[in-house]
């Protein structure tokens, strides 16, 4: 199978590729996972390919080893540091000192006088977006509205907050 058949194979199927990515693991990455597979698989100067939808599926299953066995790797890496860099010093404390607690009030006072400033909307888009971490997609689903609208009032929640974290270095 060519090329153009495998892709031909990779867009009939990519709805079953989809689920099977999320259902390995994928989660909310699984878009991105896809579009991953088919760069990889578009790229490989593998000859003609018997079992296309086979193959796919094993591509996608190796990509899922592989993102599994790097976000182990990376959890390992960051135990590995803690233990490596210690608690705490001795006499010392993990906690902030009275004055950056006061630094950072004063900071999320002027944060969120700038999401009051915003639409309700995108006040509420914001939030459920970067605090609460729902993707765009669910996001708009939720409020009835389009994704570019959902990305339009998180490009205007930014701009507000690049002006108050301007404000705040300028202090």
């Amino acid at each position: 199978m060519t090329l153009a058949g495998l892709e031909a194979v990779f867009l009939a199927n990519r709805a079953a590729l989809l689920r099977f990515l999320v259902a390995h693991g994928a989660g909310d990455a699984a878009e991105d996972l896809l579009h991953e597979l088919w760069l990889k698989v578009s790229r490989a100067s593998a000859g003609p390919i018997a079992a296309p939808l086979p193959y796919l599926f094993r591509a996608a299953n190796n990509l899922m080893v592989d993102r599994h066995r790097a976000q182990r790797q990376a959890m390992q890496r960051d135990h590995d540091w803690t233990d490596i860099a210690g608690g705490t010093l001795p006499g010392g404390s993990d906690e902030p000192s009275s004055e950056r607690r006061l630094i950072a009030r004063e900071a999320l006072g002027i944060a969120e006088a700038a999401l009051a400033r915003l639409t309700p909307r995108a006040a509420a888009i914001f939030r459920r977006h970067r605090v609460d971490g729902v993707p765009q997609k669910a996001i708009a689903a939720e409020l009835g509205v389009s994704i570019s609208t959902v990305e339009s009032d998180l490009r205007e929640a930014y701009r507000a907050l690049n002006e108050a974290r301007r404000r705040i270095d300028e202090a």
